[in-house]
């Protein structure tokens, strides 16, 4: 199935960039190949999230891009390509390292959410993830007259059991405003590899592997960002080796 590779997002996407990290707009006939060779043996990079693992390109292609991103004008995934790395064949400037999305995105309300993070293993715990949300956010909140979109609420959502995601988040400047309980279900999770919330099942479930998760609910608003967190975030990506 080919996979459309026009945008639909209701900003305006460009590349963003600084001397190790690039993020460049996800295409499938670039992106999708190397990305699937590593992430179909490694199901647990979508044990808490709603959606994969996906085990063939064209599982990748038709249920994330084409169902997820390409019709939905609030979401915009990005390749993250690792500038430190010798040229590939996904960018003549470094190897693929993952995958970031802006989603839940209106410019009615000037806001996003930086979601459905895919750092490939050999890149966990380098400059990488730090480095591409730092772009992100850099992007998102600086004002217009920067180069940036001038939003208002960046928003962050995790599972209440993905430690290392809130941890990362926090470090990165977001603010933790709460919990939804039983946010989501995961269909067949036992099967899929997803994590449980932990909790009791409720009376009468008929199904106890429909997993569910609870969701930490995380920002950087403006205010933030103009009070430190413009530094903060520079200051990061400045030590990321």
């Amino acid at each position: 199935m080919t996979v459309s590779e026009d945008l639909n997002f209701c900003f305006p996407v460009r590349e963003l960039s600084n001397e190790r990290i690039k993020m460049t707009p996800f295409k499938a006939s670039t992106h999708s190949s190397p990305l699937c060779s590593i992430i179909s043996s490694h199901p647990e990079l979508w044990a808490h999230m709603p959606t994969g693992p996906f085990q063939t390109i064209q599982d990748f292609n038709t249920n994330f891009l084409e169902t997820l991103v390409h019709h939905d004008p609030g979401m915009v995934s990005f390749a993250i390509i690792d500038k430190t790395k010798p040229p590939s064949t996904a960018d003549e400037e470094g190897e693929l390292a993952g995958m970031m999305s802006y989603m839940n995105s209106s410019s009615l309300h000037l806001c996003t959410e930086i979601g459905y993070i895919i750092i490939l293993p050999q890149f966990q715990r380098t400059h990488v993830n730090s480095n591409a949300v730092g772009l992100l956010l850099q992007y998102a909140l600086q004002v217009p007259s920067q180069g940036g979109l001038g939003l208002r609420r960046v928003q962050w959502q995790c599972s209440s059991v993905n430690a290392p995601s809130i941890r990362a988040a926090e470090r990165l400047g977001f603010k933790k405003e709460g919990i939804m309980k039983w946010h989501r279900v995961f269909p067949g999770g036992k099967d899929k590899a997803k994590v449980h919330n932990g909790r009791e099942m409720p009376r009468g479930s008929l199904d106890e592997e429909h997993y569910a998760r609870d969701t930490v609910v995380l920002a950087h608003c403006w205010d933030d960002w103009e009070q430190g967190g413009r530094e903060n975030i520079q200051a990061i990506m400045n030590r990321q080796h």
